[in-house]
C-alpha cells in the first residue's frame, strides 16, 4: 500500500540554480515514481505476488503510472484513479551523488484507512507501507490497521522514507512496536533513532523491532536481528543514477525473505536488485529490461 505518482528525472543542471535564467538539461526521463510503487512493480517482476491499494488522479500521469504497474503483473483491483484529484510528480535533478527532490503530493496525501477493505489486505500474508510522511491522511488509523493486521497473522514492514518537515516522531512514534522489519537507509535511521551514529542508533531501535535491515549504499546492508549484528556485502557497479535504488533494494529483500530466506541472504538479494536497478535511469526501468535483469541476477545470482 503507499503513494503512485510519475518521476521527471531532469540530468545535467548545477546545484547550485541562478533565478532568471534558463538552464539546459543534458538528459531527461519520465518514469513511473513513488516509493511504494518502485518497489510493488520490482517486487512483481521479481515473480511475487502483489496486491497493490494506491489512488492516483483521473488524468494522463494516472493512466501512465497505472500502465507501468499493469505491465508488471501487480493486482490493482484496488488501485482507485479518483475523479477531480491529480496525480503526484516528483521533480529529481541528479548531481552525482547528490540530488535535488522536488514533489508534487497530489492525491497521495488523501487515502485514508477507512477507504482500505480489510479483507483484501487480510488475504495476503505480508503487508508494507513506504512513504509513511506523506501519506498524512493515513495517519491517524495506521497504529489500530497495524495491530488488526498482524492480530490477523500478517507480518508488517516499514520503509518510512524521508520526512519533509524534519519533525521524525508523531505517528512514528506509535507504530515502530507495530512493525516486524525496519527497512530506512542510513541517514533515516539516525533520525528515526535520534541518534548520531548507526551503532547507537541500532543500540537503541533494537529492543522494539525483530528485524533492522539498514540500506548503506555502496557499503552494502547491515541486518539488526535481535542482539546479533552483521554486515552484507554490495555489489559493486558503475550506475547510471541511484534514483529508486533503496526502493528496488525493498523488493529484492522482500522477494527473498517472503520465499523463506533468512534475512542475511535477503539482504543480499536486496544489495543485488539495488544494484541492478542503478544501471537504468529511474527506479524501475532496469527491472523492466527482461534481457538485464535475467542476465544481471543470473550472473550474480546468491550461492
Amino acid at each position: 500500500m503507499g503513494e503512485t505518482n510519475l518521476d521527471l528525472v531532469l540530468y545535467g543542471l548545477p546545484e547550485e540554480m541562478p533565478v532568471e535564467r534558463e538552464l539546459l538539461g543534458s538528459g531527461f526521463e519520465m518514469t513511473l515514481g513513488g516509493s511504494s510503487s518502485i518497489l510493488t512493480h520490482n517486487l512483481a517482476v521479481l515473480g511475487t505476488q502483489v496486491g497493490f491499494v494506491s489512488d492516483v488522479g483521473n488524468d494522463a500521469m494516472g493512466d501512465i503510472a497505472q500502465g507501468y504497474l499493469k505491465g508488471s503483473g501487480v493486482d490493482l483491483s484496488h488501485f482507485r484513479q479518483k475523479a477531480g484529484a491529480k496525480t503526484g510528480v516528483t521533480l529529481l535533478l541528479p548531481h552525482g551523488k547528490k540530488r535535488h527532490i522536488l514533489t508534487y503530493p497530489g492525491v497521495m496525501s488523501e487515502l485514508r484507512v477507512e477507504d482500505l477493505d480489510f479483507a483484501y489486505l487480510t488475504s495476503a500474508r505480508h503487508f508494507h507501507l513506504s512513504s509513511l510522511f506523506l501519506q498524512t491522511g493515513l495517519h491517524p488509523g495506521l497504529p489500530q490497521l497495524f495491530d488488526d493486521l498482524r492480530s490477523a497473522g500478517l507480518t508488517v514492514s516499514l520503509d518510512t522514507n524521508d520526512d519533509p518537515t524534519g519533525a521524525w516522531h508523531g505517528v512514528l512514534d506509535l507504530l515502530l512496536d507495530k512493525v516486524d522489519i525496519l527497512l530506512p537507509n542510513e541517514d533515516e535511521l539516525l533520525q528515526i533513532a535520534d541518534a548520531s551514529t548507526t551503532e547507537q542508533a541500532l543500540d537503541k531501535l533494537a529492543p522494539r523491532l525483530p528485524l533492522i535491515v539498514v540500506k548503506c549504499g555502496t557499503r552494502g546492508a547491515l541486518v539488526q536481528r535481535g542482539k546479533e549484528r552483521k554486515w552484507v556485502p554490495p555489489c559493486v557497479v558503475e550506475p547510471v543514477d541511484t534514483i529508486g535504488a533503496g526502493d528496488s533494494f525493498n523488493a529484492g529483500f522482500l522477494n527473498a525473505w517472503l520465499a523463506g530466506e533468512d534475512p542475511m541472504r535477503a539482504a543480499a538479494m536486496g544489495n543485488l536488485t539495488g544494484a541492478l536497478s542503478t544501471l537504468r535511469p529511474g527506479g524501475v526501468e532496469a527491472h523492466r529490461d527482461v534481457s538485464l535483469r535475467t542476465q544481471f541476477l543470473g550472473t550474480h545470482a546468491l550461492s
